[in-house]
């Protein structure tokens, strides 16, 4: 309502002023003019009479005083001496005047001032005859503007009176408009309200102009992305519960197989006893993955110890430390470095990313396969890249392996172990460096993830 008032205002604010200035301005040079014409005819007879070298002639001196009177103002007669010959006023006869005005008009100008505080117009017109160009004397005439002035006024007022009206309409038709630019927007506001108790079914649609669509629009995606979240966080949960539950499970089973018989050899209880270590060393790794997914999901740069590393050697590191497993099903580890890289990385958390990488692709190959890492770099990033002979990943897979809990082949997961944290651990580490991961992968031919990292950290 403001802006509508603003804009409403400013400009005839703006056009009343040119006009009030164009006018002053038009009737000051009217005057001038009408004032400066019958000058020339007087000082034509002024010239003609002698009167500038005597001034006895009454019928120069009553029209003189008659022009004088007729614009309520005051005429000077100065000759070549700067003597005042003449004053309607009867106040400076005989006095000598020397003004810039005075000193233009023997020079050959024609100079006039307007001053609106005074309200008078002041004119300075040479007396010369016609055949010369040499004037004689000066005539300084002062005359009164208190009719432009008053008309000004009148012209301000009722400027200052269509300003009101105009702002009154505006106010009346912004308040009248205001109810029917402003529903579309009460509409968005009230579904967007509605999140607060629940998810919308359905998408909304505010086509009423550009601005309410392109909200919409942003609306929409929003809900949409929302719902997805919490679809995501039911999932998870429920996925959290039933991995969490499962070691449990089976550790009651067999407690209450070793509580239900007596007398039982000592074989079997190492055999029980032995499984049950097992699901509660599967359930602390479950726990364990939990704990490192949360302090990731924190994103804080207090969490991440930035470190300037040699990725060369921090590779053949963690490739050392996975070649024991590798060799249990004769797996080769290969480490491709094309140049020497350094680069500042939160030693653990990529460590664990890489590792976790390098170890998927261990547990999902062939026997006597092969896992190749290689790492190169240019002038702002270095990549990895972990490529493997193993099964591959099926592409309609491919686009959740990095959710929390996904398995591709949940039978087959379970035969090799693992919580089926590892890859959102990966993602959310590689994140954490503001990198990036990509999957590349055909099934029966492998799986090549590539690792995309700055090579110098920004917080």
């Amino acid at each position: 309502m403001i802006i509508l008032i603003v804009m409403g205002t400013i400009p005839s604010l703006v056009i009343t002023q040119s006009l009030v200035r164009a006018y002053e301005d038009r009737a000051v040079s009217l005057r001038a003019s009408n004032v400066r014409n019958q000058c020339d005819i007087l000082c034509n007879q002024l010239v003609h009479e002698g009167y500038m070298e005597n001034q006895d002639s009454e019928v120069i001196s009553s029209k003189l005083d008659l022009l004088a009177n007729m614009y309520l103002g005051r005429i000077l007669v100065i000759n070549k001496d700067f003597r005042i010959i003449k004053d309607t006023y009867s106040l400076d006869d005989g006095k000598t005047v020397i003004s810039p005005d005075v000193i233009k008009c023997f020079q050959g100008e024609s100079p006039s001032q307007y001053n609106d505080k005074s309200e008078l117009l002041q004119l300075a017109v040479p007396v010369k005859c016609p055949d010369s160009e040499e004037a004689e004397g000066v005539m300084l005439i002062s005359i009164s503007s208190s009719e432009i002035a008053a008309t000004i006024d009148i012209l301000q007022k009722k400027g200052m009176l269509i300003q009101g009206i105009i702002v009154a309409l505006v106010l009346v038709i912004g308040f009248l408009l205001s109810g029917v630019l402003v529903k579309p927007f009460s509409r968005i506001t009230k579904s967007i309200e509605a999140l607060t108790d629940g998810y919308q079914d359905g998408e909304i649609t505010v086509s009423d102009y550009t601005e309410t669509e392109l909200i919409t629009d942003a609306f929409n995606k929003l809900l949409a992305r929302m719902k997805v979240l919490d679809e995501s966080r039911q999932e998870f949960v429920s996925n959290v519960s039933h991995e969490l539950k499962t070691p449990l499970t089976s550790m009651k089973v067999l407690a209450d197989s070793l509580v239900g018989q007596e007398n039982l050899p000592v074989e079997l209880y190492q055999e029980f006893m032995q499984d049950i270590t097992t699901e509660i060393d599967r359930e602390n790794k479950i726990i364990t993955d939990l704990l490192s997914l949360v302090k990731m999901d924190k994103k804080s740069t207090e969490s991440v110890n930035i470190e300037h590393k040699n990725m060369n050697e921090l590779l053949e590191m963690i490739l050392k430390r996975l070649r024991p497993i590798a060799d249990k099903r004769s797996i080769d580890l290969i480490l491709d470095s094309f140049r020497t890289v350094e680069a500042d990385v939160d030693e653990v958390k990529f460590t664990l990313a890489i590792s976790n990488l390098v170890e998927n692709g261990i547990k999902y190959n062939v026997d006597d396969g092969w896992v190749r890492v290689s790492l190169d770099a240019d002038h702002k990033y270095f990549y990895v890249t972990v490529a493997d002979s193993g099964m591959g990943i099926p592409e309609e897979a491919q686009e959740r392996i990095f959710e929390r809990f996904y398995r591709v082949d949940k039978s087959h997961s379970r035969e090799i172990g693992g919580t089926g944290l590892g890859l959102a651990i990966t993602r959310s580490s590689i994140q954490m460096h503001h990198g990036a991961i990509k999957v590349y992968s055909k099934e029966g031919e492998g799986t090549t993830f590539s690792v995309r990292i700055p090579l110098i950290y920004i917080p």
